[in-house]
């Protein structure tokens, strides 16, 4: 009766959520930055394909996304794309300005065998609240 007891609490203590990392706590402030745009890529929880999708930020950073998590990217003001990777071809280009925060939602979509990823921008509200329901990729 002991030994399942222990082992039940063991497992119950695994599903406990970690306490957010500090930077996960500054980005679900949304602080702006004076001489850059912050772009954060969301996927909701409301993705129907449950699989990573790797993606290139602009040309020389790939991440790989789950539904249910964000990542902040902070850029130059100028045009960025967001791309699939391999044989994603999903993309989205962006126009941004330094000063200002965008959301851009990406979403998998079924392509043969594979995932295609399909993105768009969307509203700040929408945005930040997919982003306080989600868990941190990091970013830069």
């Amino acid at each position: 009766m002991i030994l399942r007891a222990l082992l039940l609490s063991i497992l119950l203590a695994g599903c406990v959520p970690l306490p957010p990392m500090p930077q996960d706590l500054e980005a679900r402030q949304f602080p702006a930055l004076p001489d850059k745009a912050v772009v954060y890529l969301v996927r909701d929880y409301s993705d129907v394909r449950h699989l990573p999708a790797t993606i290139w930020l602009g040309e020389s950073i790939t991440i790989t996304t789950y539904p249910g998590t964000y990542y902040r990217w902070e850029v130059e003001p100028g045009r960025h794309r967001i791309a699939g990777f391999g044989v994603d071809s999903g993309f989205i280009t962006l126009e941004v300005d330094a000063g200002k925060i965008y959301f851009v939602q990406q979403r998998l979509m079924p392509w043969m065998r594979y995932a295609m990823s399909s993105f768009q921008r969307i509203a700040p509200e929408h945005g930040s609240s997919i982003v306080m329901r989600s868990a941190s990729l990091g970013g830069q």
